[in-house]
């Protein structure tokens, strides 16, 4: 009964760290897997500003347009004075547009970005403590632990004699 013991012992001693070894290793590929998405997701926050910024200058370069229009029409110098104000302001306020899109894309992507590096950092941590794992050595420990004990019931039982 207790080489049965022993035998079950070693058995779920091996199939335990296993099991283990190899949850360690899926959850590192995973998060690596999710870290590139990450990236993915950086990349494409920093698409999209570049893609915002276009359309905020356009936006810009329209008003300004149909502002210079409307003054000449009504016969102002738009070389001077409050037309050359406007305009000035116009050309400010758009570049702050951009300005505040372009920051909120590398805001965006360094967020993805952080998320990417923990992401790794975990897949790294997983990977080195699944590589720390052994069945063999915990199988090996399980049999040893197990023979000390089946060792001692038998001496105890055969009255000290092997």
């Amino acid at each position: 009964m207790g080489i049965g013991s022993a035998l079950s012992s070693v058995i779920g001693a091996w199939s335990s760290a296993s099991l283990a070894k190899s949850a360690l290793e899926t959850q590192s590929q995973i998060a690596a897997i999710n870290a590139h998405i990450s990236e993915l997701g950086a990349q494409s926050a920093l698409l999209s500003g570049q893609r915002q910024e276009q359309a905020s200058m356009l936006r810009t370069a329209q008003l300004k347009s149909t502002q210079r229009a409307s003054m000449a029409a009504n016969g102002l110098d738009l070389g001077s004075g409050t037309p050359l104000n406007v305009l000035t302001s116009t050309d400010v306020m758009g570049k702050i547009d951009v300005n505040t899109i372009h920051a909120n894309a590398l805001q965006s992507a360094w967020g993805y970005r952080t998320q990417g590096l923990n992401y790794m950092s975990g897949a790294a941590a997983n990977r080195a403590t699944a590589s720390s794992i052994s069945p063999g050595l915990a199988a090996t420990t399980s049999l040893l632990g197990s023979a000390s004990s089946v060792a001692s019931n038998w001496y105890r039982y055969n009255g000290g004699s092997f």
